[in-house]
C-alpha cells in the first residue's frame, strides 16, 4: 500500500469532453472514512522554451476564455493520446505557434499542473536552435495567436503584471534566469 493511498470504491463518469473528461470518485481514506473526489484526466501537455539567437524567449498571447482574458505564453499543446510522443509535439506546436522549428530539443521536466482535481502532466522542453521556418504550418483552426519576443528581464516585468500569469510560462522566465540568459 502506498503512504496516505485512498481506495478508489466506485467510479462516476461526469463529462466526456474533446479535452478533459471529468469523474467523481468514492474513496476510502486510510483511516477507513470514506469521501469523494471529483478529477479530471488530461491527455498531458508539451510546452517549449524557445530561445533565439539574440537571447530573446518566444512566447505567444491568446485569449484563454476560462480567464477570460489574453495571457502571454511559451508555446504549448495538448498531447492527442498516448501514442503521441512528447517531444515530436513539442517540436510540432513550435512549429504551428511560432513559424519555427528545431533539431533540437532538450527535456527540461515535466510537472502536474493542478494534482489536487486534475492529471494533466506537462513536459518541458528548451532549444536555443531555431530556424525560421519558409512555410508556417498550419495550426488549429480555433486557435488564434500572436508571436511576441520578449528578453528575460522583459518576461520578469509581464509576470510582475500578470500578463504571463501561468505556471509554465512563469517556470520558464525563471529557468533562463537561472541558466544566466
Amino acid at each position: 500500500m502506498k503512504k496516505f493511498e485512498e481506495i478508489t470504491t466506485e467510479t462516476e463518469k461526469i463529462f466526456d469532453g474533446k479535452i478533459v473528461k471529468l469523474q467523481v470518485d468514492s474513496v476510502t481514506l486510510p483511516d477507513g472514512n470514506t469521501s469523494k473526489r471529483e478529477i479530471i484526466k488530461h491527455p498531458g501537455a508539451v510546452a517549449i522554451i524557445a530561445l533565439t539567437e539574440d537571447n530573446k524567449i518566444l512566447f505567444v498571447e491568446q485569449y484563454r476564455k476560462a480567464l477570460e482574458k489574453s495571457i502571454i505564453e511559451i508555446p504549448a499543446g495538448k498531447l492527442e493520446g498516448v501514442e503521441d510522443k512528447p517531444a515530436v509535439r513539442a517540436k510540432r506546436e513550435l512549429e504551428e505557434e511560432t513559424g519555427y522549428t528545431t533539431d533540437k530539443l532538450e527535456w527540461v521536466t515535466s510537472f502536474y499542473t493542478s494534482p489536487g482535481f486534475a492529471d494533466e502532466l506537462v513536459h518541458l522542453y528548451f532549444t536555443d536552435e531555431l530556424v525560421q521556418m519558409e512555410d508556417k504550418v498550419a495550426g488549429d483552426d480555433d486557435e488564434f495567436v500572436e508571436l511576441m519576443e520578449l528578453t528575460v528581464d522583459e518576461a520578469e516585468q509581464m509576470v510582475k503584471e500578470q500578463r504571463i500569469h501561468d505556471a509554465k510560462t512563469a517556470y520558464a522566465v525563471l529557468f533562463l534566469k537561472l541558466k544566466g540568459v
